[in-house]
C-alpha cells in the first residue's frame, strides 16, 4: 500500500527542483555579434574594424584601406 504523499508525479517534480537548486543558477547567455576584424596602415596589428552589418569588408579591402579581413562572433557589448 503506497504512502500518498511519497509518490507519484509531485514526489518527482520536487526531486527535480531540488537537483536544479543544487545544480546552481543556469548560466545567463551572452548576445553576439559578427564583427569585421582585420589591419590598416595607422594600426598594422588585427583590430575591430567594426560591426559586419555596418561596414563593408569587400570594399575596405578593394579600395586598399585594409587587409588581412576576416569576420568573427564577439560578445555584443549593448
Amino acid at each position: 500500500m503506497g504512502k500518498g504523499y511519497a509518490e507519484g508525479p509531485a514526489v518527482e517534480a520536487a526531486e527535480e527542483a531540488r537537483e536544479r537548486l543544487l545544480q546552481g543558477p543556469e548560466p545567463v547567455a551572452v548576445p553576439q555579434r559578427r564583427a569585421v576584424l582585420g589591419s590598416t596602415a595607422d594600426r598594422p596589428e588585427p583590430h575591430v574594424l567594426g560591426w559586419a552589418d555596418e561596414v563593408d569588408a569587400d570594399a575596405l579591402f578593394e579600395a586598399g584601406e585594409a587587409w588581412g579581413l576576416r569576420v568573427v562572433l564577439i560578445d555584443d557589448p549593448r
